[in-house]
């Protein structure tokens, strides 16, 4: 078994360990289960991108890093102290990411794409998986670009990004907890399960982990309801994992 089946098996079991208690005792839809419909396609985009397409990501992060070597900006972000400079790339990576996504729900060519993230009908810990390889590169340069820039170590913000990670999980997933005051700096589940509202076009809650940018920009809203409201994609779309990673590319595609 290679070292990255290790890494997923076990990333898949503390998944299983941490969320599934938390969507049995805090569910926003109670009464969904576990093995819902489509959880094996969703399981397919999970292990294809530990195994598959993670190390495009990376090959990706490392061929902007060097090209961007010669404008890098360290030289003046080295005479701020380490944590200043990663509030910096932290909040221009989150101001990057939030325009990306206002972009993809915008232009066709990017929404060929995000619309893959979109066509889950039903939202839990495993369906934050459900994303195509190439808005995933995008994305994950989007976020890194400013800590690059700012010649950030990885080990500076490695701990950060691991949470970022769980907390973009956390917004996908069955739970419904109230965040108080920290809802505005921390995406909560239900502003992000509004946003993946079946609707023809979204406008609201583009920002998955900084809300007040979302507050900044208008497009902030706090559903009071409860989640009744139908998920996914208002366009046909296939329901096979490789029929979706095809899509996009196929003439004549929305």
């Amino acid at each position: 078994m290679t070292a990255a089946l290790w890494t997923a098996v076990a990333s898949l079991t503390v998944l299983v360990l941490v969320f599934t208690p938390l969507e049995r005792v805090f569910p926003a839809r109670p009464g969904q289960p576990a093995l819902r419909p489509e959880w094996t396609i969703d399981l397919a985009f999970f292990l294809g991108q530990y195994l598959v397409f993670g190390v495009l990501v990376v090959a990706a992060l490392h061929a902007v890093h060097a090209a961007i070597l010669p404008v890098s900006l360290d030289a003046w972000s080295g005479g701020l102290p380490l944590w200043a400079q990663v509030v910096v790339a932290l909040v221009l990576g989150d101001l990057l990411t939030y325009w990306f996504h206002r972009a993809c729900h915008r232009y066709a060519w990017l929404w060929r794409f995000h619309a893959v993230h979109h066509s889950s009908e039903r939202l839990d810990w495993l369906a934050a998986h459900r994303e195509h390889p190439v808005d995933g590169v995008i994305t994950q340069i989007c976020i890194n670009l400013p800590g690059m820039l700012l010649g950030l170590p990885f080990a500076a913000i490695g701990g950060l990004i691991v949470f970022r990670g769980l907390w973009a999980i956390f917004i996908h997933s069955n739970v419904r907890v109230p965040l108080g005051p920290l809802r505005v700096l921390l995406g909560a589940s239900e502003l992000h399960h509004w946003h993946h509202a079946r609707t023809t076009r979204t406008r609201h809650n583009f920002a998955n982990l900084a809300p007040y940018l979302d507050l900044l920009f208008g497009t902030y809203h706090r559903p009071r309801e409860p989640e009744t409201y139908p998920l996914g994609l208002a366009e046909p779309w296939p329901r096979r994992y490789l029929a979706q990673l095809l899509r996009p590319f196929r003439t004549g595609a929305p």
